[in-house]
């Protein structure tokens, strides 16, 4: 079956695909497994926040809670992708994802005793970080192995529609848990909710990589095989376009009470329009099996989130701009689905999982490259510049790479080259 055959009758339908989830009862149960693992860890990742907040009444303290996210996700992602290109991928999803549930257990027992430093919720957050780092290249290494290729499109928006919904009602949940029953009751849920991810992992059959070598993965042998892989290469410059140019959120405090004349409510209703839009993206992705070129569909999709983005700083009605939001957040979720695509049809099995560990590095680096460059651009000049300015900029950037990468514009999924 090719990609323009996708699920028969599938081609008409606008909804997501859910034929991954009819066909396959292991991808069934890791899908709904990750899906109530991700609101669990929104949760506790509020939950982290508003506790360190309470012992501090510093934001300063609560910014550091990132910070002791994002240094061992950059560190061990690599690494994380070359020991799920080693080990057999289940039993390293399952270690990893029973060492995130053993820390949120850490987490209820403190809270419980009535422990409450910060060094060690800092330290929690970085442990968990590792086991995150660990876990995501071996779980997206799996799906492969699951679904056949034609079926990895629909898997993977359905993997979309998980993890923004986690990020969106995780938070709000953890928020009303904690001020309903405290710290406690919102960690232990979270370990109640790994259960389920460790079952689905635990009923998976043994998931060790196709290797064609003797030699243990190493990560520089997959960015050797990165650097030789033009179309591979191009769906991390794309995103990174759209992440370090056009990532207007680190301004969106000071458009709310500049632009809106709002308050922190109105900042998170800024924060929560790009999630809405990434979740209809998941949600609304049908149409894309009729797609099979999958490298004009990302130039497109970053493009559409520069122009979003570019708009949002040229409107001072909220509603506009909420809306211009939501299509970038749609546009996005689209990039990221035929991208994750691409990686895991063009590239071989025994590569699956270190090029996951450059996209982890990816998402989690550039975002955050992506706030210091708009709030240098604001800072120097004025917010609308720097959001006009840096859409704008994401236009041209993709559009030359466009002319450049003449291959990953004909990419056919029918006929996939890395």
């Amino acid at each position: 079956m090719t990609a323009t055959q996708e699920a028969g009758p599938g081609k008409r339908r606008f909804l997501a695909d859910l034929t991954p989830l009819r066909t396959s009862a292991h991808y069934r149960r890791l899908w709904f497994g990750n899906a109530v693992t991700w609101v669990g860890q929104g949760m506790t990742t509020l939950a982290i926040s508003l506790q360190v907040y309470d012992i501090t009444r510093s934001p300063f303290s609560v910014g550091l809670v990132g910070l002791f996210s994002l240094v061992p996700l950059v560190v061990f992602g690599l690494y994380g992708g070359a020991v799920a290109d080693t080990l057999d991928r289940r039993k390293l999803g399952l270690a990893s994802a029973g060492g995130s549930a053993l820390l949120s257990a850490a987490l209820a027992t403190a809270a419980f005793a009535g422990f409450h430093r910060v060094w060690f919720l800092y330290g929690i957050v970085a442990l968990q970080a590792v086991c995150a780092a660990l876990n995501a290249p071996a779980r997206s290494s799996m799906i492969p192995r699951l679904l056949p290729a034609e079926q990895l499109r629909a898997a993977n928006a359905l993997n979309a529609m998980t993890t923004t919904f986690g990020t969106l009602v995780g938070p709000s949940l953890g928020g009303l848990i904690v001020g309903l029953a405290g710290y406690q009751a919102a960690y232990s849920i979270d370990v109640v909710a790994f259960s389920a991810s460790l079952y689905a992992m635990w009923r998976l059959p043994s998931m060790l990589p196709e290797r064609t070598g003797a030699k243990r993965a190493s990560v520089l042998d997959g960015l050797r095989f990165l650097a030789t892989r033009p179309n591979l290469r191009m769906t991390f410059f794309s995103d990174f376009c759209a992440m370090i140019l056009a990532h207007p959120r680190a301004l969106f405090p000071a458009v709310a009470v500049l632009w809106y004349g709002g308050d922190a409510r109105t900042t998170g209703l800024l924060v929560a329009a790009p999630a809405f839009g990434a979740l209809l993206g998941g949600v609304l992705s049908g149409w894309q099996g009729r797609i099979r070129h999958h490298g004009q569909a990302i130039l497109l999709s970053v493009g559409a989130w520069g122009t979003a983005i570019a708009a949002f700083g040229l409107t001072r009605n909220l509603w506009v701009g909420l809306l211009l939001l939501a299509v970038a957040g749609y546009s996005d979720t689209v990039s990221m689905i035929f991208r994750n695509t691409m990686m895991q049809v063009a590239a071989p099995d025994e590569m699956r999982g270190r090029l996951q560990g450059v996209f982890i590095v990816v998402v989690a680096g550039g975002p955050r490259l992506g706030d210091f460059l708009a709030g240098s651009v604001a800072d120097l000049t004025s917010p609308a510049v720097a959001i006009t300015g840096g859409g704008l900029a994401c236009v041209v950037a993709i559009s030359v790479l466009a002319l450049y990468a003449k291959g990953f514009r004909r990419y056919d999924a029918d006929n996939p080259t890395a």
